[in-house]
């Protein structure tokens, strides 16, 4: 899933694709490095970012929404607002990535199931001025989250089929080590039985860890993103794409096998 930022202040790339023709050819460039998904965003969600409204959102992505449908790419948007979404899938998205889980908004749900779009939930926790979570009680804590939240799209009418879930890297974890924990065991989240999707790219815990700043983290993404494969993540959201496609192909020549990860497509859930 390559990532296309139309913001002016995303953390790594804010303002280099606000303007509608660069957004669009910056996708097309992912896709051609390899990219199956493009997730399309029009609202940074670093930490401290300021919320924008559902119309100046909608004024980003959905011209590069359209752009990038009508020449054949397949997209995610990515929001938690429902006048948001309800444009961008009219413009030709076919995911709806709400890193809130469907919490911000609780009508989105009626809408991706009438409209049968795949939804992402995401671990973005834990509330403000809680306590923050220990990289000891991670893992469990993120994976009770998840499967409350895909009880609650179940009962909302969302097929299993369209149910992926996201850990939420960098989202409230305590340390750098709560989100290693979470990328050493992304094989329990697989356990909830739904395709896990991880975004490790260029994310703070990197610079933490090693003092690098957002452009210098590939090697950091490149890292995280394998472990994140080899151990059942079904898809890898990134900036870099041609770097973690060269990557998984080595990696798994290297380790003898066809594919180093399972792709979404023939997840046992998305498939039925």
């Amino acid at each position: 899933m390559g990532i296309v930022n139309v913001t002016p202040d995303s953390f790594s790339d804010g303002g280099r694709f606000l303007d509608p023709d660069a957004a669009i050819e910056h996708g097309q460039a992912l896709v051609a490095e390899g990219a199956a998904i493009l997730d399309i965003g029009g609202e940074s969600t670093r930490p401290g970012a300021t919320q924008v409204p559902a119309e100046v959102e909608m004024e980003r992505v959905v011209p590069v929404i359209g752009g990038l449908a009508d020449r054949g790419a397949r997209i995610s948007v990515d929001t938690m607002k429902l006048p948001v979404a309800v444009a961008a899938i009219e413009a030709g998205a076919s995911i709806v990535n709400d890193v809130s889980a469907l919490r911000a908004d609780p009508d989105l749900a009626a809408l991706c199931a009438d409209r049968e779009v795949t939804v992402v939930l995401m671990h973005a926790g834990p509330p403000p001025h809680a306590r923050p979570i220990d990289a000891a009680e991670v893992v469990p804590m993120v994976k009770a989250f998840l499967a409350e939240r895909i009880e609650f799209a179940l009962a909302a009418g969302i097929a299993k089929s369209r149910i992926w879930v996201d850990p939420g890297i960098g989202f409230g974890k305590a340390s750098p080590e709560g989100n290693v924990e979470l990328l050493r065991r992304v094989n329990e989240l697989c356990d909830l039985g739904f395709p896990v999707l991880v975004g490790a790219s260029r994310k703070s815990f990197i610079g933490r860890l090693d003092g690098s700043e957002a452009e210098d983290r590939l090697g950091g993404t490149l890292a995280a993103s394998l472990v994140a494969a080899e151990r059942g993540a079904a898809v890898l959201r990134v900036h870099d794409v041609a770097p973690l496609v060269q990557a998984l192909r080595m990696t798994a020549t290297l380790l003898e096998r066809p594919r180093l990860w399972v792709p979404v497509d023939r997840h046992p859930i998305s498939t039925r």
